[in-house]
């Protein structure tokens, strides 16, 4: 009992590192005159390298916060200032649409994604995920990382995927959820947990995990990062110009590089 609760510490100040680097107060990132960009804690790096792209062509700064889309969605819903939404799913922008907080005619599906299932680099683990495929005996009393399984995207296309496959029921009880993605990824990455769920592009981005297999595409809802500016954006001129930078060529190519699929018309 004593190993277990250990463990259970360790897994929670992992996942509290991971939180505090990636999510940025709100009051405190926000600066005038920049574009701010409330994004999915998945394109934390793509992100950061077009937001740099941009800045060196036209001189403009962002100002770039992630966490898990439906914290996002709910900080917009409180008012926090923000000029552009990505998210990693449609629900939680279609949350914010139907509130009215979205500028609909601005709204685009930027990126696809897939999911994989990932362990520690220096793991022997292997598997073919199919219905019914051995994932509990694979864990070995292990824990499965993965983003928080009823309101974060990840997790949410995560579990899909293994009620779809028929494993849900019997890893339900194994799994150490985080706050976002990212989160979830750094505790494998660390070896904290035998194995998660995380995107491709993710595990792409972290030499600390391999990929053990892909989720079909037919066990979940199709990933779909859709982007739109807000209705109460303060720079409403720069965020348009930013989002329609985000469909153009040089940011086409970023996204690409980092293993996403580009859904948007290039500009």
């Amino acid at each position: 009992m004593l190993v277990q609760l250990r463990s259970v510490r360790r897994l929670a100040a992992v996942m509290s590192v991971a939180a505090a680097l990636l999510v940025q107060p709100v009051s405190a990132a926000f600066a005038e005159g920049s574009v701010t960009v409330f994004a999915a804690a998945s394109l934390k790096d793509v992100l950061g390298k077009i937001a740099e792209t941009w800045k060196a062509e036209t001189g403009k700064d962002t100002v770039l916060s992630f966490a898990g889309s439906s914290a996002l969605a709910k900080q917009v819903q409180e008012g926090a200032p923000a000029d552009v939404f990505v998210s990693a799913d449609l629900k939680w922008m279609d949350v914010l649409d139907k509130a009215g907080l979205v500028k609909s005619d601005t709204r685009v599906n930027l990126l696809g994604n897939r999911i994989v299932l990932v362990a520690p680099k220096d793991s022997t683990a292997t598997a073919t995920i199919a219905p019914g495929f051995p994932l509990n005996d694979l864990l070995a009393g292990g824990h499965l990382a993965m983003a928080n399984t009823d309101s974060v995207p990840a997790g949410t296309y995560g579990k899909a995927a293994l009620e779809t496959l028929g494993v849900w029921d019997g890893v339900k009880d194994h799994v150490a959820q985080a706050e976002n993605v990212r989160a979830a990824l750094l505790l494998v990455s660390r070896a904290e947990a035998s194995l998660g769920i995380v995107y491709e592009t993710d595990a792409k981005a972290d030499v600390g995990v391999k990929v053990v297999d892909r989720f079909p595409e037919s066990s979940h809802p199709a990933i779909v990062y859709p982007a739109a500016v807000l209705k109460e954006a303060t720079n409403a001129d720069d965020a348009a110009a930013f989002l329609a930078y985000l469909q153009g060529a040089k940011a086409h190519q970023i996204f690409t590089d980092a293993g996403f699929t580009v859904l948007a018309k290039t500009n």
